[in-house]
């Protein structure tokens, strides 16, 4: 199949028509809504069909793989990346109507999802249980699970409880041919065969389409504490974090603001901010309440250094939720800056965080494009947010060539182009620069064992053959 949009034929419209009833949609007005994501990129399907169960998922792959359509499968579109964008058109399907929680099985840690369930809601059903499921992405509220196991997305909790790959048991999916694949365990421990669950989370649907997650649930912690160091210059913060990992205490998040991040918080009356803030670093501590004490103060002096303009904790829970608030609005807030927002996820050791703030701001001075980062210090996983105005003279031009040379940046401190946003369409030209070529051609033979018309999402992930 080629990248090219076919009209279905009629037979196959009226085949689904069959299947969903007025669950298939071919109206212009419901096409429009499901064919863009939150990349701001869009391209119309020429259907939208909203499953209820496995056999409807599985009925819909085989129809498809029948007559050659592509299929895109679509949470609620929360993902930057355009992985949900149908750029073949054919038909969107959508999984917010397949959002049932099956099980919550606290004895054994796990919970069974089916995947349009959103992250917030399965969080408040574990919460009853005393329990969480660790993957927290900014997006959480608006965010399915299926979603967030498509990119494996994961947010400020992994750098203590692991992404979604580290807490997905197994699953159960359709292939491109159609055919029901069981995958993993139910279990903390299982080695038969290969590992197909870790292979299809992070897969952006391009493999199989997930219809149940088993999920590896963790106890809500007695007790947390939120700090916020701020720092006098970036290499002070981003060698603190360095410092802050190095130490047995584990932070439950770590996340760094670069100067107009901090600009930025400065907007909210909450925020109180020293005028000599250069960076900050906000830093969460969870653990049994006997032992929360001694965790802040190891997490405290390792965090000390020359640069430290004064660290100190939220006083209650309304401090703490204002600023996580500031923290988790930086992202939309950047769009108010500049008209055109590239925004980038990649991720560096810990150690190599300072030379990597360093090389933004030297790309930022020669390409005159302004640089905003923020994230995930503790796992090394920056937001790296290009900023520009695509309507003056040569402006994209040199946004285009200073991410181009910010991959390669990160590339030559050992990291990766993507840590939780994925690939889909804004990154698939860059793939083969972190890929070498024996390991491209073993994916894309995967690709075709599971796919083999290539159905499933086609356009996605890779670079064009």
């Amino acid at each position: 199949m080629t990248n090219e949009s076919i009209q279905p034929a009629p037979a196959f419209l009226s085949a689904i028509q069959s299947l969903f009833g007025k669950r298939a949609r071919l109206d212009a007005a419901d096409l429009l809504v499901y064919g863009y994501d939150n990349s701001r990129r869009e391209t119309t399907p020429h259907a939208v069909c909203f499953a209820q169960n496995h056999s409807e998922v599985r009925a819909l792959v085989q129809l498809c793989a029948e007559y050659e359509v592509p299929l895109t499968t679509r949470g609620l579109g929360s993902g930057t990346t355009g992985a949900a964008v149908p750029i073949n058109g054919g038909v969107v399907l959508s999984t917010e109507r397949f959002a049932g929680l099956v099980k919550v099985d606290p004895e054994n840690r796990l919970a069974i999802v089916e995947p349009g369930i959103t992250n917030a809601v399965l969080q408040e059903a574990l919460a009853k249980h005393g329990f969480f499921w660790p993957p927290d992405p900014t997006s959480a509220a608006y965010s399915t699970v299926g979603g967030n196991l498509a990119c494996n997305a994961a947010g400020p909790r992994a750098i203590k409880y692991g992404t979604p790959r580290d807490n997905t048991l197994g699953l159960i999916a359709v292939t491109g041919e159609g055919k029901t694949i069981k995958t993993g365990v139910c279990t903390s421990k299982g080695v038969v065969g290969y590992d197909l669950t870790r292979l299809l989370v992070g897969s952006e649907g391009t493999l199989a389409i997930i219809t149940q997650a088993t999920l590896r649930i963790v106890p809500l912690p007695e007790s947390s504490r939120l700090l916020r160091a701020v720092y006098g210059s970036l290499q002070g913060a981003t060698s603190a974090v360095a410092n802050i990992m190095a130490q047995p205490e584990t932070p439950s998040a770590l996340e760094f603001m670069d100067p107009v991040a901090v600009s930025l918080v400065r907007d909210y009356a909450e925020a109180g901010l020293p005028d000599r803030a250069a960076a900050v670093l906000l830093i969460e501590v969870d653990g049994n309440k006997s032992g929360i004490e001694q965790a802040v103060k190891c997490i405290t002096a390792a965090a000390a250094n020359e640069d430290l303009v004064e660290i100190r904790a939220a006083e209650n829970e309304v401090e703490t939720a204002a600023l996580w608030t500031c923290r988790k609005s930086l992202s939309p807030a950047l769009r108010k800056i500049a008209p055109k927002k590239i925004n980038e996820d990649v991720v560096v050791p810990v150690t190599r965080l300072t030379e990597l703030v360093s090389g933004l701001q030297e790309l930022s001075a020669q390409y005159g494009v302004q640089i905003v980062s923020f994230g995930h210090a503790g796992n090394g996983n920056l937001h790296v947010n290009l900023l520009g105005n695509p309507s003056a003279q040569g402006e994209l031009q040199r946004m285009e060539t200073c991410l181009q040379e910010l991959f390669s940046l990160v590339l030559g401190l050992d990291g990766t182009l993507s840590g939780e946003h994925g690939i889909g369409l804004e990154k698939r030209q860059y793939v083969s620069m972190e890929i070498e070529p024996n390991a491209m051609q073993l994916m894309q033979q995967i690709k075709l064992q599971f796919d083999p018309k290539n159905i499933l999402n086609p356009g996605k992930l890779f670079p064009d053959p």
